[in-house]
């Protein structure tokens, strides 16, 4: 079978085509710049890359050009659109309608409409996209949800000290997001330490790159993550301030004299590595500075080693024990740099990682970069959030 995962955002979309008897990539692309000027279309099959510019007003627009390309007689992948099985489609908020990924009918397109407003800035891009593929090809149609993995947290770990019945009422507790690379890093973790005969129970997956989560993993299910009811929650990241205490943003917003949107924006985008460091948000860029003397810099590094450190350490209590750390997403997949700030010293929890394995980790594969005699396992593992879109999503149209 053939499966077309989309990722649509508010005026972009990716996309792979992926033959799922051999899990391998047969082409895919990006579009960007959807509904204003400069639109145009990457799509890359066979090593070749191909650009065509054309003004695209929305996402069925976009939509139908991947489509053109995917068929196209010369650098197109499929025949006819028949021979795609089923769209995965990511779905970055599932509220509380849903806890699985799910094939797409009417009703759910009703579940899905009323849960829109919970990802303002991603839900209704993805909705648009998923109902520009049901008009345009005849295929199942799958939504697999950022937020879907994290639901099985318990309670005393998802919800906030507000009045019970409000939250009841509005469904504000913590979601969890990155869902998909928590839940493909972890399950790659448990096959590698089976493998070698290692205990695989209680795993932490730290996600780190521009927006970064840490997820507890116990027996193959999550208990508790960083991020919460939106992605600003947990860690300071490129932009986002991270964990910050609600009356400060009121007082902040009186002294920036902004709006509760202005302080929204404030603390999502001009926050973070950026903000503290006065640099970059690129955390290539900040350890550069680092290097060059910058003390801010040097700040924000410091900052953000501590709380993944934090996170690390209180998870480990939350699960009862810890078998392995695993390192993933773009800071932590090529971050020597941070993921031996973090493991230094944490001897006490089992965990030693030997300098050079992780200072010469291969990019793009599993690497044990763990100490011969560490009782914890330190893994870097590169995410593919687009395979367990497919996955999904084959499981899903096989069950219909």
């Amino acid at each position: 079978m053939k499966i077309l995962v989309v990722n649509a955002g508010s005026s972009s979309l990716k996309y792979q085509l992926i033959e799922m008897e051999n899990e391998q990539v047969i082409c895919k692309g990006t579009v960007e710049c959807i509904g204003i000027d400069g639109s145009k279309i990457t799509h890359k099959v066979d090593g070749r890359e191909y650009e065509i510019e054309r003004p695209l007003a929305d996402h069925t627009d976009a939509f139908n050009l991947v489509m053109s390309c995917l068929t196209h007689p010369d650098y197109g992948s499929v025949s006819s659109p028949k021979e795609i099985g089923a769209i995965g489609h990511r779905m970055v908020h599932s509220g509380e309608e849903f806890d699985r990924s799910t094939y797409v009918d009417g009703a759910a397109m009703k579940k899905l409409e009323s849960v829109a407003h919970l990802a303002p800035l991603h839900n209704p891009a993805g909705l648009a996209c998923l109902k520009s593929c049901m008009s345009l090809v005849d295929c199942p149609n799958v939504v697999v949800f950022d937020t879907a993995f994290h639901s099985t947290m318990p309670d005393m770990a998802k919800l906030y000290g507000i009045p019970y019945e409000d939250y009841k009422a509005s469904k504000i507790r913590k979601y969890g997001f990155h869902g998909t690379s928590h839940k493909f890093v972890s399950q790659e973790a448990v096959k590698y330490l089976k493998s070698k005969g290692y205990a695989s129970d209680k795993i932490i997956t730290c996600h780190l790159g521009n927006g970064s989560s840490i997820t507890a993993v116990k027996g193959g299910k999550c208990v508790d993550t960083s991020m919460g009811m939106t992605p600003l929650e947990g860690l300071i990241m490129g932009t986002r301030s991270g964990n910050i205490d609600p009356a400060a943003v009121e007082m902040l917003a009186k002294f920036k004299n902004m709006s509760l949107e202005e302080i929204t924006i404030y603390l999502n985008k001009k926050s973070g590595f950026l903000g503290v460091s006065g640099v970059s948000s690129d955390f290539r860029k900040l350890c550069e500075a680092i290097d060059a003397g910058n003390e801010r810099a040097k700040l924000a590094y410091d900052m953000f080693n501590y709380q993944i450190r934090k996170f690390i350490g209180s998870y480990t209590v939350a699960m009862g024990g810890l078998d392995c750390i695993v390192f993933t997403g773009g800071i932590g997949e090529n971050g020597a740099r941070i993921r031996g700030s973090v493991t230094k010293d944490l001897e006490f929890l089992g965990v030693k990682t030997d300098k050079d394995l992780n200072e010469n980790a291969p990019r793009g594969t599993m690497v044990d970069i763990s100490a011969a005699d560490s009782k914890v396992r330190v893994l870097v593992i590169p995410t593919n959030e687009e395979l367990v879109i497919a996955r999904d999503t084959e499981e899903v149209v096989k069950s219909l």
